[in-house]
């Protein structure tokens, strides 16, 4: 008879999410995850396979929990996008920069929550991994593709070079912020306000 499964995965997936989080994959421990779950190891490999399989898990809550609702009103996703109008498509660049700023500058050491789940876990030996190597890139081209879809409904007109460069840029500041947020988190504001200024700004032609 299969073991009957007692507690609720999303709660523990979330759990183990922020100790990913505070302590990067490498140097976090079982015990760490046993501690933070109120599950023992035999119940975490029940459930995920292995430490690994529990970190795939919380990639996958911190995107679709943290990341993509941010991004949605980039995308045209969330109803506060206002369809191909410059105006609205500007003021939801500037709010997604204003909002990771504010919650970088709230967020500090001891919150455990600064700086990116994901680039956090390549600093260690995890970057070595093909497969978070793969999850950090892939994470890099969905900031991208909301970039691009923001800056195009911004700036009608722009050449399509012209929109891939600011969306890179974009892209290119969000993860220095990010990269920054536990190094010098004054700086990684500064980073995210000079974004926001940007957003919307004239776009050089090619």
């Amino acid at each position: 008879m299969g073991r009957t499964q007692s507690f609720d995965t999303a709660t523990v997936v979330g759990a183990a999410r922020d100790v990913f989080w505070r302590l990067g994959y490498d140097a976090t421990s079982l015990g760490d995850l046993e501690r933070a779950t109120g599950l023992g190891r035999s119940s975490l490999y029940h459930a995920f396979g292995s430490k690994r399989g529990l970190f795939d898990a919380a990639v996958e809550n911190y995107l679709d929990e943290i990341v993509r609702p941010r991004l949605a009103g980039l995308t045209g996703g969330d109803a506060s996008a206002d369809g191909d109008d410059p105006a609205a498509a500007r003021a939801a660049l500037r709010s997604y920069f204003a909002e990771m700023s504010d919650a970088v500058a709230t967020l500090g050491h001891d919150d455990g929550r600064a700086g990116c789940l994901l680039l956090i876990s390549t600093a260690g030996q995890a970057g070595h991994d093909a497969m978070v190597r793969g999850a950090v890139d892939a994470y890099r081209a969905e900031l991208v593709a909301a970039f691009s879809a923001a800056v195009r409904r911004a700036l009608p007109g722009a050449a399509t070079d012209a929109v891939e460069r600011r969306a890179r840029l974009y892209t290119a500041l969000v993860v220095a912020a990010l990269t920054l947020a536990r190094v010098n988190r004054e700086e990684a504001v500064a980073t995210l306000r000079l974004a926001e200024d940007a957003a919307g700004a004239p776009v050089p032609g090619p």
